[in-house]
């Protein structure tokens, strides 16, 4: 059987019974092929990399080293979700990287999103490399790898046509000295979520919404800077918030502010305020190639237009963007 296709005898992870039976071979598996040594994570806080992190916390304890970059680009709230449940909660080996400053100087004045996702993606890599050098005895790489992550890097090599090809397959150094452990490799999404319930794990971090690798970096539209990415933290707060107290937070698939770069003339206080828009976007989609608007309540809308404006110093309007996929995609950059 080819290492990279799923056991066609697995079955469907769709119980907690079915998740136990799964993670107890996992930990079985994991210890075989680890032994005494260490290993080292990337936890970005996401589904994957935190159930890859719990499972391998129950399977080798303080062997494993994690490792949580803050590029200063995360949600409200997420690398102190990141901290509290792992650190406190699980008690793991987590080492916590603060780069706000480092990655907003070097994005300073960059507006093209393509030079932002590169300026992002690889201070990330240089970032999580100087940490990794600092320590000693690692002898293997843990990645939160999905099976449609290999599906679609497999398809896009056959046809040349690129569905989108994962760094996490086949796009590590050949050089790499350190070996993978891949739990998960061979599991779909829902899967991933069903496991990390039966590990212990917040219901709110297994059922994390999709967030893009340059996280509010491309949502803070146009050259990224320090007041406008506050503000852009702030009402998107509010609006999961909201999102969550009427019931729409797991119905909905991905649901986000974005912020650009202009104002707009407004009053406050009986003055002209100048302030930035808000822009509320939130679709359904089942393989992102396609996707359609969520029709949000008009109460609810006000609700939340009222809370950015009044809460969120320099946000003078709230839009909601109707445009479907296609023709808009889904982040706006």
């Amino acid at each position: 059987m080819n290492q990279m296709t799923r056991p066609e005898t697995m079955l469907r992870i769709t119980t907690p019974a079915l998740a136990q039976a799964f993670i107890d071979e996992q930990i079985t598996q994991i210890r075989a092929q680890v032994g005494s040594r260490k290993v080292l994570l990337a936890l970005s806080g996401g589904v994957d990399s935190s159930v890859v992190a719990a499972l391998l916390i129950k399977a080798i304890g303080k062997q494993l080293v994690c490792v949580h970059v803050n590029h200063g680009l995360m949600r409200k709230g997420e690398s102190e979700d990141v901290i509290r449940v792992f650190r406190e909660g699980l008690d793991a080996n987590l080492i916590y990287v603060d780069a706000t400053d480092r990655f907003l100087d070097l994005l300073a004045g960059v507006s093209d999103p393509e030079k932002k996702r590169k300026i992002i993606g690889g201070e990330f890599i240089k970032v999580f490399d100087e940490e990794a050098a600092k320590l000693s005895g690692i002898e293997f790489l843990a990645q939160g790898t999905i099976y449609p992550d290999i599906l679609e890097s497999i398809k896009a090599k056959e046809s040349g046509k690129p569905v989108k090809s994962h760094h996490n397959v086949g796009g590590l150094p050949e050089d790499m000295k350190m070996a993978l452990v891949e739990p998960l490799k061979f599991l779909y999404k829902d899967e991933v979520r069903v496991v990390g319930e039966a590990l212990g794990l917040p219901h709110g971090m297994v059922y994390r919404q999709p967030f893009p690798g340059p996280g509010l970096g491309v949502r803070c539209l146009g050259a990224i800077t320090r007041d406008r990415l506050h503000a852009l933290r702030e009402a998107d707060a509010i609006l999961r918030e909201e999102f969550d107290n009427c019931g729409l937070a797991q119905s909905v698939w991905q649901y986000f502010i974005s912020v650009p770069d202009m104002k707009s003339v407004g009053v406050k206080d009986g003055a002209r305020y100048e302030g930035w828009p808000a822009i509320i976007r939130a679709v359904n989609t089942v393989d992102a190639m396609t996707a359609t608007i969520e029709e949000i309540p008009y109460a609810l809308l006000h609700k939340i237009t009222q809370r950015i404006t009044t809460e969120v110093p320099g946000i003078n309007r709230v839009l909601y963007d109707l445009t479907p996929k296609p023709t808009g995609t889904i982040e706006w950059e």
